[in-house]
């Protein structure tokens, strides 16, 4: 995992340029989505997850830093965080939310503080 949390893992197997969007999103305790979209932006890198039904079809932003892995071939993104860990960070509106700078600022503040367990 990174050291800042809006950044790909040196061992995250992120491969730079490669669109994730469409890619199944596992927790430490199972599926919670498919990648709706996925930004690389340095140091404000993220993925924005569908979840479908899991949490009654809403979205959630997950900085880069959450990501464990990224598994190309089977097309999943592994995050090290459990389910209840993402379902408890603050609600996510992807028309509202995906560039504002105190909203990451939230999210950032959240992830940190709830680490993988």
């Amino acid at each position: 995992m990174s050291d800042n949390i809006w950044s790909y893992g040196p061992s995250s197997g992120r491969q730079e340029g490669t669109d994730l969007t469409g890619y199944k999103v596992e927790a430490t305790d199972g599926h919670i989505g498919k990648v709706d979209k996925h930004s690389e932006d340095v140091g404000s890198s993220y993925l924005v997850v569908d979840t479908g039904m899991w949490i009654f079809g809403k979205h959630v932003l997950l900085p880069a830093g959450t990501i464990a892995s990224v598994d190309h071939q089977e097309e999943k993104v592994y995050v090290a965080r459990t389910k209840d860990q993402i379902k408890d960070a603050p609600e996510f509106d992807k028309d509202k939310h995906t560039a504002d700078p105190v909203y990451h600022d939230q999210i950032g503040v959240y992830y940190t503080q709830h680490p993988h367990m």
